[in-house]
This record gives structure tokens, C-alpha cells and sequence, in this order.
């Protein structure tokens, strides 16, 4: 990862934009939150940035033998710890409005792949933006156009995908997605 580059720090200005525009565009019971994996890293500086914007924030954790506990800036009973990655990674699509993904690794790329799956399938048959963020990161760590290339996806697929460098541009972007969503039909989730 480009050392010059603090993805905490961006993570933590998306999240308290993200929030405080949920709060002040949003009725109390239609504000979108900001919800992480609830550990250290990315994923408090995501909740930490939600929590500055005085926000309710999410944690959805997973008990692991070497890993800490969730972050301090979850908000308290928000914070939910789970055994099996798979019941976490279902409450964490089913709640879903959209997914941002920072650089990471596998954790990262289980949940991205598995997301993907689930839209390319039409088993999630919401709108769920994907945005991943560092373009110069995922370009180096996915090579999806040689799944094209191979036949093992379509060329359409891609387009699930939207990658920015910035966070004006995440924020644009998510903010966007997530306006047509209000318009749009609604449907299952799930």
C-alpha cells in the first residue's frame, strides 16, 4: 500500500461526512449508518469518523483467537460479536445500503468476492452500490479483466464495481447511489 497514503484518515472524513449528511437530509428513522467488521484499523477509523459526527455506528465483530475486541468508537450497544463468519456476513448484507471497501486483505476480499456473488447470482436482489476505495491499490490486486478475458465472468459484471481515489468522489458517488435507491422500486432485499 502507497505508504503516502492514510487511508485511516480518509476512512474516518467518509464516514463523518457520510454521517452527518444522513442526519441532516435524513428523517430519525431513515438515517442510513456507518457499519464495519468493528475492529482496529479502517474499520475504527470508520466508526471513529461516524461517532465525531455525534452518529449511531455499528459493529459487527468476530470472535477470533488473536484478534482484539471491538474498537471504542462503536456505539455501545451496537456492538455485536459473532462465531461463525457466515451469520456475520449475513447480517451484514441483509442490513446493507451500500458496500465501501478500503485496501485490506482477506477479510477484505472474502467479503467483496462474496458480495459480488450474491448481486451477479440476483440472490441479493437490492440495489447495492460497490465502491472500492484507492484505485492505485485494487488495480495492482485485481485483475478482473483477465476473468473476461477467460470467459468466467461477464463483461457487464465489472460495472458492479465503481473505484475512486478520493473522498469527495466516494462521497458523490455514494450519496448518489444511495438518493436513486430511495426512488427506486422496492422489492426484496434479500
Amino acid at each position: 500500500v502507497d505508504e503516502a497514503v492514510d487511508f485511516y484518515a480518509q476512512a474516518r472524513e467518509l464516514a463523518a461526512r457520510m454521517t452527518r449528511w444522513t442526519m441532516e437530509t435524513h428523517a430519525a428513522d431513515e438515517h442510513y449508518y456507518v457499519c464495519t467488521g468493528g475492529g482496529p484499523g479502517i474499520m475504527e477509523a470508520a466508526n471513529r469518523g461516524a461517532s465525531e459526527a455525534k452518529g449511531i455506528n455499528i459493529g459487527l465483530g468476530i470472535s477470533l483467537p488473536h484478534e482484539q475486541h471491538a474498537n471504542p468508537y462503536i456505539t455501545r450497544e451496537l456492538a455485536f460479536e459473532f462465531h461463525y463468519f457466515f451469520m456475520r456476513k449475513l447480517w451484514f448484507i441483509y442490513l446493507a445500503k451500500a458496500l465501501i471497501v478500503f485496501p485490506g486483505g482477506f477479510g477484505s476480499l472474502d467479503e467483496l468476492f462474496e458480495t459480488l456473488t450474491l448481486i451477479q447470482t440476483k440472490k441479493v436482489k437490492k440495489r447495492l452500490p460497490i465502491l472500492l476505495y484507492g484505485r492505485s491499490f485494487w488495480d495492482d490486486v485485481l485483475n478482473l479483466d483477465a476473468l473476461v478475458k477467460h470467459g468466467t465472468i461477464n463483461a457487464e459484471d465489472l460495472d458492479l464495481l465503481h473505484r475512486v481515489d478520493s473522498v469527495d468522489d466516494a462521497y458523490t458517488y455514494i450519496t448518489g447511489e444511495l438518493t436513486k435507491s430511495l426512488v427506486a422500486p422496492k422489492g426484496p432485499s434479500l
